[in-house]
């Protein structure tokens, strides 16, 4: 087969909520070295945060900043194994007829997504012949693992939801965390700067519980890897992915009625009061992730937030645009969100004087 008829390498990245999809995903474009990347982006929610932050980061952008047309793919209307007859083929088609611009395609699922469907999506005919799958990357939270989120043990988990009322919910968050290991060709450790020596021996011995002995775990910080590790594996996944057991290989659909997502808009808030706020809220109600942008007053520029149970992180992204409102758009993901409670909770903070 020569390279002009060689099938496309797709690297799908998988994970839970807040795990870092996305900065691996940054970082992988960032040092891209030439490589012609075509990407996806799959998002849970009304609001596409993900692909706003990785247009912030000139992603997809000619050289003036300009957003170039077909450079990102952003499905936002739920997860790709949902959508997948929907948009997911139409987008790969139009991927396949712009085949000599694209070295590789990349697709970061949404945290709630069960990367098996998509993966077993590469055999239809359609696509067969021009995609393969090169590996599925899945990462993982190491703190998140390590609190007892996923643990087997039942005793274990009740334990950790009578400490932590963030982790008040039910087995399928557990059984998406085994299903997203399950389809893992390679796992991500991250945010192992958050960790000590004995805590990562802990998450790694529960993660590789979970893996055949094939299937390598490595170490990162901000998904800082080198590209040869994540990219060109030839796992051709997607003929083997039949042989992965998930616990979802004998239902006829799927869906993710278990999780609720809302959007709340303010104007400019405080930073520090808004932060406050949030937190309170991850104590009062099941909520899995929040993320964001915020308008400050007297700033220039935007407030970028994502946080993952009690911890949330912020930084100014870039500046406002001057065809753009300044105004606080935050998504909310989790389970029998009372979206009253939410906003009467916001308000307050919403009237903070600058």
């Amino acid at each position: 087969m020569t390279q002009s008829n060689a099938k496309i390498p797709v690297t799908i990245v998988t994970g839970f909520l807040g795990s870092g999809k996305t900065t691996l995903l940054r970082h992988i474009l960032g040092n891209a070295e030439g490589r012609r990347i075509a990407v996806i982006v799959n998002e849970f929610g009304e609001l596409g945060i993900d692909g706003e932050i990785l247009r912030g980061c000139g992603i997809g952008c000619d050289d003036e900043g300009n957003e170039r047309e077909g450079a990102l793919y952003e499905l936002a209307n739920g997860c790709v194994c949902c959508t997948v007859q929907e948009e997911f083929l139409p987008v790969m088609l139009q991927l396949a007829e712009r085949r000599g611009d694209i070295d590789a395609v990349i697709i970061e699922t949404s945290g709630l997504a069960l990367p098996k469907p998509l993966v077993q999506a590469f055999q239809w005919p359609d696509i067969a012949n021009i995609f393969t799958v090169d590996s599925v990357v899945t990462v993982v939270d190491g703190p998140a693992a390590a609190s007892g989120q996923f643990a087997e043990n039942p005793e274990a988990v009740d334990e950790a939801r009578r400490a932590d009322p963030n982790l008040d919910h039910e087995s399928p968050l557990h059984e998406l965390f085994e299903d997203q290991l399950s389809a893992a060709d390679l796992v991500v450790l991250n945010k192992t700067d958050l960790m000590d020596d004995a805590t990562r021996a802990q998450v790694e011995a529960l993660v590789r519980e979970e893996l055949p002995p094939e299937v390598k775990i490595v170490a990162a910080t901000e998904g800082k890897l080198p590209l040869a590790l994540l990219l060109g594996q030839g796992r051709a996944a997607e003929t083997t992915i039949h042989l992965r057991e998930s616990h979802h290989d004998h239902e006829e659909d799927h869906d993710h009625d278990e999780f609720d997502s809302l959007v709340i808009d303010l104007p400019p808030v405080d930073r520090d009061v808004l932060l406050a706020a949030l937190a309170a809220l991850v104590e009062q109600h099941t909520i899995y992730r929040v993320k964001g942008f915020v308008a400050v007053p007297g700033k220039p520029m935007r407030l970028l937030v994502q946080g993952v149970g009690r911890r949330f992180d912020h930084h100014f992204d870039r500046r406002w645009r001057d065809d753009e409102a300044q105004r606080t758009r935050l998504v909310f993901i989790g389970e029998d969100l009372d979206e009253a409670a939410l906003r009467k909770a916001l308000e307050g903070v919403a009237a903070v004087p600058a």
